[in-house]
C-alpha cells in the first residue's frame, strides 16, 4: 500500500537536469574535509605533505572512532593539509594522478562471509562512512548494532537528480551491498534492510529488503520521514542509513576489489547554461564542471547539495562527501525597498500573504536567488512549520525546547526521529529567519554532550 503524505512543499525551480550523462570530469585536485561529517570533533590525520596515496588509502580517523577510517577517493599526492584553530584539520587535498591506482581488496561474495568479515571490510575499505547512524546522524560505532537499516530511493528535493536514470544499470551492485548490508543484524534481533520508494520503480526489482512505497511532496523522498511512517525510532534505539550511492560503493567493493569513488552528479539550476548529469570522483573540484557552463555577466551562488540544505562554494570549491548535485541560483546580494511585502508573481513562497500571486501557479518554475527579503527576528509562531513536517512532531515547540535548553523537552518532542533535512523546510518558510538547521543540530549536539 503507498504512504501518501499530504504535508510538504514542492519548491518548483528553473533548471532541472536532462537526463543525459554529458561525459566524466576528472579534477586535478579533490579535497577530503572533515567538516563534511558530523560530530567528528577530534580528527587525528594519517598522512603528511608530500605522501603518495591510493585510492583507499586511510587519510585521517576519528579518535572517538578510529576503527571507522576515511580513505583517498583518488591516487595521487598529498600537497597541502590545511588547519584550522588547535590545529584542527579542515582539508587534506591532493593532486590526482592522470589514472587512478586503487589499494586492492579481495573480491568477495557477501553471502559467503561472516558479519564480522563484511564489517572489518567495508571499515578499513573507507566505505564504512557511507553509513549513518540514527539519531543524531554519525558515522556508525563499528561496536554499535543497528535495529534496521533505511534507505531512501528517491529525491524529492528541489532540482534533485532522478535516481531511477542514474542507477538503472546499476542493480547489480545494488543487490550487492544490501547482500553486505542484511549480515549486519544482531541474529536475535531479526533486523531488515528497509527502501523507500516510489510506486513505480527499478529498486523494487532488489531482493532481500522490506519496501514501502510513498508519494507526496518534498520532504516524501527523506529517510527520516520514510523512517518515521514505517518503524520510527524510540529513545534508546539506534538505526542506519544509507543511499543508493552507498550501496553501489559497497557493491563495487565486494564485486570489483575495490574503493571505488566515481558517482553521477546532477549540474542544475537555473544559471547553468546546460543542466545535466556528470560522472565525477567524490570531493571533486567543481572548476570544470561549471566552466564555460553558466550564463555569462551573473552573480551566482554555486552550491554543494541542493538549495535547501547545500553548502556554499566557491568557483573552485569541493564537492561534498554526501552531496548528489550542484546547484547554481543567482546571488541575492541586493537590498530591496519593501520587498517582502511587494506584489509579485514571480517570488516563491509558501504563504499566500507574503507571495501573493505566486500561489495561483504554484507548480510553475520560477528563478529563486539567495535574498532572505528580510532579517532575522523574534520567533514568531505562526503554525505554518506542522504544515511542511509530514510527521507526528511539533517542530515549533521542539525548537523552543532547544533554545530553552529543555533536555526532556526536547527527548518528548521528538528530537530523536530528525536531522537537519527534515527541517529544512521551516526555515525555507520561517517569517522569523530563525536558522532552524543550526539550531537543530545544537539541540542534537547539547544531548549528545550531556
Amino acid at each position: 500500500m503507498v504512504k501518501r503524505l499530504k504535508k510538504g512543499y514542492d519548491i518548483a525551480l528553473i533548471g532541472k537536469p536532462a537526463e543525459k550523462i554529458a561525459g566524466s570530469i576528472h579534477s586535478d585536485t579533490y579535497c577530503f574535509k572533515p567538516t563534511d561529517f558530523k560530530g567528528i570533533s577530534r580528527p587525528k590525520v594519517l598522512v603528511n605533505e608530500g605522501d603518495i596515496v591510493k585510492a583507499g588509502t586511510p587519510i585521517f580517523v576519528d579518535k572517538r572512532n578510529e576503527k571507522a577510517v576515511f580513505t583517498s577517493p583518488v591516487s595521487g599526492e598529498v600537497v597541502a593539509i590545511i588547519r584550522g584553530e588547535k590545529r584542527v584539520p579542515l582539508e587534506i587535498k591532493i593532486l590526482a594522478d592522470k589514472t587512478t591506482e586503487y589499494v586492492v581488496f579481495p573480491q568477495q561474495n557477501p553471502s559467503s562471509l561472516s558479519s564480522e568479515q563484511i564489517k572489518n571490510t567495508l571499515l578499513e575499505s573507507g566505505v564504512w562512512i557511507n553509513l549513518l547512524e540514527r539519531p543524531f546522524g554519525l558515522v556508525p560505532n563499528p561496536e554499535n548494532t543497528p535495529k534496521n537499516i533505511f534507505i531512501s530511493c528517491f529525491d524529492t528535493s528541489p532540482l534533485a537528480p532522478d535516481y531511477e536514470f542514474i542507477f538503472k544499470d546499476e542493480l547489480k551492485y545494488l543487490q550487492t551491498g544490501i547482500d553486505a548490508l542484511s549480515k549486519l543484524f544482531n541474529p536475535s534481533q531479526k533486523g531488515k534492510v528497509v527502501l523507500g520508494t516510489k510506486e513505480k520503480s527499478i529498486f523494487k526489482n532488489l531482493k532481500g529488503v522490506e519496501t514501502h512505497e510513498f508519494s507526496g511532496p518534498h520532504p516524501a523522498g527523506n529517510v527520516g520521514v520514510q523512517i518515521h511512517h514505517t518503524y520510527p525510532i524510540n529513545k534508546g534505539e539506534i538505526v542506519w542509513t544509507t543511499t543508493p550511492y552507498g550501496l553501489q560503493q559497497i557493491g563495487r567493493l565486494f564485486l570489483d576489489g575495490k574503493y571505488d569513488a566515481r558517482k553521477v552528479i546532477a549540474l542544475a539550476g537555473s544559471e547553468v547554461k546546460t543542466p545535466q548529469y556528470y560522472e565525477v570522483t567524490a570531493q571533486t573540484c567543481i572548476n570544470k564542471l561549471v566552466e564555460g557552463n553558466i550564463k555569462p555577466e551573473k552573480n551566482v551562488r554555486y552550491i554543494s547539495g541542493n538549495v535547501l540544505t547545500g553548502e556554499k562554494l566557491a568557483k573552485d570549491g569541493y564537492l561534498g562527501y554526501y552531496a548528489n548535485m550542484i546547484t547554481v541560483i543567482p546571488e541575492g546580494n541586493y537590498y530591496e525597498f519593501f520587498g517582502w511585502i511587494a506584489p509579485s508573481a514571480n517570488k516563491i513562497s509558501f504563504s499566500r500573504a507574503l507571495g501573493l500571486f505566486s500561489f495561483l501557479t504554484p507548480k510553475k518554475a520560477r528563478v529563486a536567488d539567495t535574498n532572505m527579503h528580510g532579517e532575522e527576528r523574534a520567533f514568531v509562531q505562526t503554525g505554518e512549520f506542522e504544515k511542511v513536517v509530514p510527521m507526528d512532531i511539533l517542530p515549533a515547540f521542539l525548537l523552543k525546547a532547544i533554545v530553552a535548553n529543555d533536555y526532556e523537552g526536547m527527548e518528548d518532542l521528538g528530537i530523536y526521529e530528525v536531522l537537519e533535512e527534515d527541517f529544512a523546510l521551516c526555515e525555507f518558510i520561517d517569517v522569523s529567519k530563525i536558522e532552524v538547521q543550526s539550531l537543530l543540530r545544537e539541540g542534537m549536539n547539547a544531548l549528545m554532550e550531556s
